[in-house]
């Protein structure tokens, strides 16, 4: 334990999994100093959706936006949403999410908290943010389009956003980064991208991040299994010219 004594801890992408985010907290088990950060994307595509959300919230946990909360809040707050916009949330894990809450509409202090989110949290040596951030743009005009949905752009910075702070992600699935394997964690320049796929069917991993340990915490899904890492033992690191080459494979596909 650090000499601050108390902990701080970074949960991935939880999509719903309720059931298996109170067995990764059990695994860490919190005291009442510790802080617990989430890095959005509670909701969709997992069966437990108002549950997670009232759980982050009853418990004044901090949380940051992520796109999927996004989608739902673009469509709650657009008056009259294209249906084209409603079914692409749907098809995305929104079905899901609206079967959770069981009733017509999502409670209002729900939506109201989740209007509230931030794109971000700077923690002083660590910013926690759901997808990234653009690296053209300056951190005070980035967007909720930028931190909820970047992606390539991010993770192929050749240098570091910050010198002096590391950014923490999620939205991104690990074992699509060029070199990395399902359960692993993925850093890059400046980067770490603790989203291991809850949800997915070739990972199943929900991952937690103790950052003042460097510990992984982690919960398979789909097989209930729970292992505790080093972050050493569980980190593949991201080469950014891996995604020229991806992307020039994509091209000769297409091409071919």
């Amino acid at each position: 334990m650090s000499a601050t004594n108390y902990r701080r801890i970074i949960i991935g992408d939880v999509h719903g999994h309720y059931e298996s985010l109170m067995t990764l907290l059990d695994a860490i088990a919190p005291i009442s100093d510790d802080k617990i950060y989430f890095l959005g994307d509670l909701i969709d595509r997992g069966p437990q959706s108002s549950q997670v959300v009232d759980f982050v919230k009853n418990n004044h946990y901090e949380c940051v936006l992520g796109n999927h909360e996004h989608m739902l809040l673009n469509i709650l707050t657009s008056g009259q949403a294209p249906t084209s916009i409603v079914q692409a949330w749907l098809c995305s894990g929104g079905q899901a999410t609206v079967a959770s809450y069981k009733q017509a509409t999502i409670p209002e202090d729900h939506v109201e908290w989740l209007k509230a989110l931030p794109t971000y949290l700077d923690l002083g040596d660590v910013l926690l943010a759901h997808a990234g951030v653009d690296p053209s743009i300056p951190l005070v005009e980035q967007t909720a389009d930028q931190m909820c949905w970047v992606r390539d752009k991010f993770h192929s910075m050749d240098k570091p956003y910050f010198a002096d702070k590391l950014i923490i992600v999620g939205h991104t699935i690990t074992f699509t980064l060029p070199g990395v394997t399902p359960g692993q964690l993925a850093q890059g320049k400046g980067w770490l991208d603790i989203d291991t796929g809850a949800y997915h069917p070739r990972s199943g991993w929900l991952t937690a991040l103790d950052i003042t340990n460097w510990l992984v915490y982690q919960v398979n899904v789909l097989n209930k299994c729970l292992r505790t890492l080093p972050l050493k033992e569980g980190l593949a690191f991201v080469d950014p010219a891996g995604f020229e080459v991806a992307r020039c494979q994509r091209a000769k596909s297409v091409i071919s």
